[in-house]
C-alpha cells in the first residue's frame, strides 16, 4: 500500500494533468469556434446576407442555443372575471377572485374566455 506522501504526489500529478487537459479543451473549443465563425462569415459574404437577414440581433445567441423558445413570452389569459375585468392565464396560483368564485359554488369553466 502507498504511503501518504506518495499519494499526495500522485494527486498533484493528476491535478496537473487535469489542468493541462482543461487548457487543451479550451484551446480546441476556441479553434473550433473560430473555424465556424469564419465559415459563417464566408457564407454570409458569398450570399450577400447580413445578421439582420437571419433575424438575429447582434450579441444574442441564435434560437435554440439555450433556454426555452417561449421563455419571457406573455401568455394569453384563459379566464376573465366579467364583473371586474380581471384576467388569469390559468398558470400558477389561482387569484383570489377565482378562489372566491369557486368557493361560492361557481365553476372555473364559467370564467373561460
Amino acid at each position: 500500500m502507498s504511503n501518504y506522501q506518495e499519494l499526495l504526489a500522485q494527486k498533484a500529478a493528476l491535478e496537473k494533468q487535469a489542468a493541462d487537459l482543461e487548457k487543451q479543451l479550451q484551446d480546441a473549443r476556441r479553434a473550433e469556434r473560430a473555424g465556424v465563425i469564419a465559415q459563417i462569415k464566408s457564407l454570409l459574404a458569398e450570399h450577400g446576407l447580413t445578421v439582420a437577414d437571419l433575424g438575429l440581433k447582434p450579441g444574442k445567441p441564435a434560437a435554440g442555443a439555450g433556454g426555452s423558445a417561449s421563455a419571457g413570452r406573455k401568455v394569453a389569459p384563459k379566464y376573465r372575471n366579467a364583473q371586474t375585468g380581471e384576467t388569469w392565464t390559468g398558470r400558477g396560483l389561482q387569484p383570489k377572485w377565482v378562489q372566491a368564485a369557486i368557493a361560492s359554488g361557481k365553476k372555473l369553466e364559467d370564467f373561460a374566455i
